[in-house]
């Protein structure tokens, strides 16, 4: 299980675990057919128990925070005030959860960013605040436990994903 402090940080951004693994579910289950939305919640638990992305997490949570009360220096206020699209440090950041799994993930993040599904979409929308780098972040992470459940898949390799 992943520490509470990481868990906490999460919920208060208004990130529900079970959304994340819906999207999981969403991209497994043409391969899978089994495969139910409490083995994607514990392979996105999974992820999140890995350090290197907590502080991935917690670094890009910081910055969205601090870019909303206005605390950071320019220029970086104004790019992250407008999401600016040539940024690129939040894709950057996010991959380093995805590398953890691959070029299943990798890939899988590139859809996910793209598409922009579930509450992906919805962080996005600069609606209930700042989430340039959260977005991304929750892309990686569903990316990761997707490509997770693809590399524990004995018949990964019938179906393509392996």
């Amino acid at each position: 299980m992943p520490p509470e402090w990481i868990l906490n940080a999460l919920a208060s951004r208004g990130i529900a675990l079970e959304r994340v693994a819906d999207i999981v579910l969403q991209m497994q289950r043409p391969y899978n057919p089994k495969l139910v939305l409490q083995d994607c919640l514990e392979s996105v638990l999974a992820v999140l128990e890995k350090r290197e992305v907590q502080y991935v997490f917690i670094t890009g949570i910081a910055l969205d925070m601090l870019a909303e009360q206005g605390q950071l220096p320019e220029p970086l206020q104004s790019l992250m005030e407008n999401d600016e699209s040539l940024y690129g440090v939040d894709e950057t950041l996010a991959m380093g959860i995805t590398n953890v799994y691959g070029m299943i993930g990798l890939t899988s993040f590139g859809y996910l960013d793209k598409v922009k599904p579930g509450i992906i979409g919805e962080l996005n929308d600069r609606s209930q605040g700042i989430h340039v780098f959260l977005d991304d972040l929750v892309s990686g992470l569903a990316a990761a436990a997707s490509a997770r459940i693809a590399h524990q898949d004995p018949n990964a390799k019938e179906y393509g994903t392996g």
